[in-house]
């Protein structure tokens, strides 16, 4: 018997500081919210911000097929065919711009997310059918571990304790894009004709730009070694005072002692070309990061990081201060190697102070798996890879809406934490350090119960199907006219 009322404590979402109070609130929650950033979609002829609430409806209600008919279809009537919303996300001028620069400004607003911020930069493929969407091509796909037709993405994701949300974005587009045979086709797809080709480091740093211009409030910044490896992108990190760490290849050359750097003396034959560049003098090479591992440069020691729901992420850390060409000046840096599960071996330097603890040197190591967390979110919970427009504007404003959605979740997930505390005796009980906080799919689930999305009647079901059909019937008797028209006589 005290086993069963132990169990039917542990049960009670009041415990789990889920009141039924918040949870039959959550529906005004999100209209309320949705108010908030309603001047955002209205432009100078109309008012769009029926069709985002249609939306993000739609995003946050929806499992899957969040097209534009299966939105209208759901949210508004099942007779709708998603026109409406079709011309808002492709075509309306409003800016999705302004809905970034709201998200983060209420991010900078929030009190609790004030100190101890991190944003992690990353990139995001997504893989397309055809070459038809602006940014397609043949590129590598991270998801796919190869060259594959995709979309690629470059993301900005905000991360404290329980609070991951992507804060901005930009789509990257290949050198090819903008060569002169693509101007028609840059043309249809609305690229702006401002837009010059860039890196996605470079977009990378246009968005930390806009974060620091903006005063959105980070201690740190992490990234992939795809940033990582350029010594432009670290050195223009520490000239702004942003610390980071930057993970990077395996082949990456480092000093163990500060080499000196001089002007190397004039050649003995007048006919030798005076050096004129800096050049290191002493006799030391430098090692690629693998060899450190490998003859035994580094010690290793267990760090425990935090708790997870696999239990405690406690990994072999080893760090020592190294010294790196930095875009072309001499720095002195942080290694830090995580022995990943003890399989695998990853590096990322940092400019962290010299007297940084190793605790905080490991946990900035780990930070970038919650801007994978932030990817997945994303596009299995909101939506993001199910975008079937192909205009540029329709890109920016899926990703306005999604990062709205996303937004709301961890919002929601903060506030109920600060304003509706759990059991503490369920710590106890569990027998854990920690309690697992809430997923997004947690809060969307709630959502879900309490602003159900109209079911169809057979009925109406049934007439949705019969207009399908007919619309195929249609599209296939177009399709076999313009054939007879074109077919040459023989």
């Amino acid at each position: 018997m005290a086993d069963e009322a132990v169990f039917a404590d542990v049960l009670e979402p009041q415990c789990w500081g889920l009141p039924a109070e918040a949870v039959a609130d959550l529906g005004n929650r999100l209209r309320g919210f949705w108010v908030r950033f309603r001047p955002c979609f209205k432009t100078q002829t109309r008012d769009g911000s029926g069709h985002a609430w249609t939306y993000m409806r739609g995003l946050l209600g929806m499992e899957t097929q969040r097209t534009f008919a299966n939105i209208a279809r759901r949210v508004i009537d099942p007779a709708a065919d998603g026109q409406n919303l079709q011309q808002f996300i492709s075509d309306s001028p409003w800016l999705a711009a302004a809905v970034l620069r709201q998200v983060r400004g209420e991010i900078a607003a929030t009190v609790a997310l004030r100190t101890g911020g991190v944003l992690i930069l990353d990139e995001s493929p997504d893989e397309k059918a055809g070459a038809k969407s602006a940014g397609a091509g043949r590129q590598h796909n991270g998801r796919l571990g190869k060259v594959e037709m995709s979309q690629v993405g470059t993301f900005l994701a905000f991360y404290k304790a329980n609070v991951w949300t992507w804060v901005d974005g930009e789509l990257y587009l290949p050198a090819h894009w903008f060569a002169a045979d693509m101007a028609q086709e840059r043309e249809r797809l609305g690229i702006p004709t401002e837009r010059e080709f860039a890196t996605k480091i470079e977009l990378g740093w246009q968005m930390i730009q806009r974060a620091l211009a903006e005063g959105l409030p980070f201690d740190a910044l992490a990234c992939d070694d795809l940033y990582g490896r350029s010594g432009w992108f670290r050195r223009q990190l520490d000239q702004a005072g942003i610390v980071y760490m930057a993970d990077v290849p395996e082949s990456t050359q480092v000093y163990l002692t500060r080499p000196d750097l001089g002007v190397p003396p004039a050649p003995t034959q007048p006919r030798g070309r005076r050096p004129s560049r800096p050049r290191v003098l002493s006799p030391e090479q430098p090692l690629e990061v693998r060899q450190l591992v490998r003859d035994a440069h580094l010690t290793f020691q267990r760090v425990s990081v935090r708790y997870t729901e696999r239990g405690i992420l406690d990994d072999p850390f080893a760090m020592r201060r190294v010294w790196t060409f930095r875009d072309g000046e001499l720095a002195e840096e942080w290694l830090v190697v995580r022995h990943e599960n003890e399989q695998r071996y990853t590096y990322a330097l940092s400019n962290a102070a010299a007297d940084s603890p190793a605790q905080r040197l490991a946990w900035l190591k780990c930070s970038r798996h919650f801007v994978e967390r932030s990817n997945q979110d994303a596009k299995s919970e909101t939506g993001w890879d199910e975008l079937q427009a192909q205009k540029y504007r329709a890109w920016e404003h899926h990703l306005a809406m999604t990062i709205l959605a996303t937004w709301f979740i961890a919002q929601t997930k903060l506030e109920w934490a600060q304003t509706y505390p759990r059991d503490p005796n369920l710590v106890q009980q569990l027998e854990l350090e920690v309690l697992p906080a809430l997923s997004v799919a947690n809060v969307r689930l709630l959502l879900q119960a309490v602003m159900p999305l109209p079911q169809l009647s057979p009925a109406e079901a049934t007439r949705l199907v019969a207009q399908h059909l007919l619309n195929r019937s249609r599209s296939t008797r177009s399709r076999l006219r313009a054939q007879q028209r074109n077919r040459v006589p023989t």
